[in-house]
């Protein structure tokens, strides 16, 4: 079996496609752990895994932790906001008393591009990237990825489409970065001030109107207005925007007619998707994504720690 030759995961930016692969296949077999009556394995007992999240996290944080707990890993979560950080605490001086504690796995999340890449240079424990300012979102962009592969049996070939915030979005990042190296046509769709002016260079099509991205895709990702990173008004109005960038009944219907909706969450209903859309069973994936995002993590976790020797 191929190992996963990373001490870290900091980006899908520096991964290969063998390594992908193996992290998808790999998370494919943790699935069917969920689906036990006792959700549980020995494969990680006596490691122990240190959630240290900076930012608010609902889906994130809490499927790390128990993808963790799932593999029988001691699991600690810790907030900045609980921590010494709210005493001046710097994040390097963190790192060094997170080291002396021995932990195997350091998961990070940061307000701060570059953060996790800090952390990794500083300690010898495995960090893994859980979004770092605008720049990348490895988990999110893997589990995204097997949720792809699951409902359309492939990516290579696909259309997919990501609409929205892009400039402050580090999950399009990381999504693009992946998708593309996987053979997917990958376009985007946002309002002109939400476009990074390079984002073609990405190998990437970008549009400013939802209509002229979203012709025959097979997938439509559809992301949240990153209101916290911005740091002024870059667009009139909530209701502006969403008379011109939610995803609806009318408008979905220019895109193939098995078209699968994704939403990383937070989902903010009626701005960027409408609610009978993120509902409905026959085309939107959102629940399906949560579910791969605890198997993704468990295979990270397990591969890190040297469960593929």
């Amino acid at each position: 079996m191929m190992k996963l030759g990373k001490k870290d995961i900091l980006g899908i930016q520096d991964m290969t496609v063998d390594e992908i692969n193996l992290i998808l296949d790999t998370a494919e077999s943790f699935l069917e752990i969920s689906t036990r009556d006792i959700k549980k394995v020995p494969t990680l007992r006596g490691k122990s895994v240190i959630n240290l999240f900076y930012e608010a996290s609902t889906r994130t944080r809490t499927s790390f932790e128990i993808a963790g707990k799932r593999l029988s890993a001691d699991t600690i979560n810790i907030s900045a906001s609980t921590s010494s950080v709210v005493k001046g605490e710097t994040l390097m001086d963190t790192a060094r008393t997170l080291e002396a504690m021995n932990p195997d796995i350091i998961v990070i999340r940061h307000s701060a591009a570059g953060a996790p890449h800090l952390l990794a240079s500083l300690v010898s424990q495995s960090i893994i990237n859980a979004g770092d300012g605008a720049h990348e979102h490895p988990t999110q962009a893997l589990l995204d990825m097997m949720t792809i592969k699951e409902k359309k049996g492939k990516i290579a070939g696909l259309k997919v489409a990501i609409v929205g915030d892009i400039l402050h979005s580090r999950v399009a990042r990381s999504n693009i970065y992946g998708l593309s190296k996987m053979g997917a046509q990958v376009v985007i769709a946002g309002p002109a001030t939400m476009l990074p002016r390079d984002i073609e260079r990405m190998g990437v099509k970008a549009y400013t109107k939802l209509e002229n991205a979203i012709p025959d895709a097979d997938v439509i990702m559809m992301l949240r207005i990153q209101l916290e990173r911005q740091k002024q008004n870059i667009f009139p109005s909530l209701r502006e925007y969403a008379q011109h960038y939610c995803l609806n009944r009318k408008n979905i219907k220019l895109a193939k007619n098995d078209v699968i909706v994704m939403h990383p969450g937070p989902i903010n209903r009626g701005v960027e998707i409408s609610p009978d859309i993120a509902d409905d069973p026959a085309c939107s994936v959102i629940l399906d994504q949560v579910n791969k995002g605890v198997a993704v993590r468990m295979a990270l976790l397990y591969l890190l720690t040297g469960g593929n020797e």
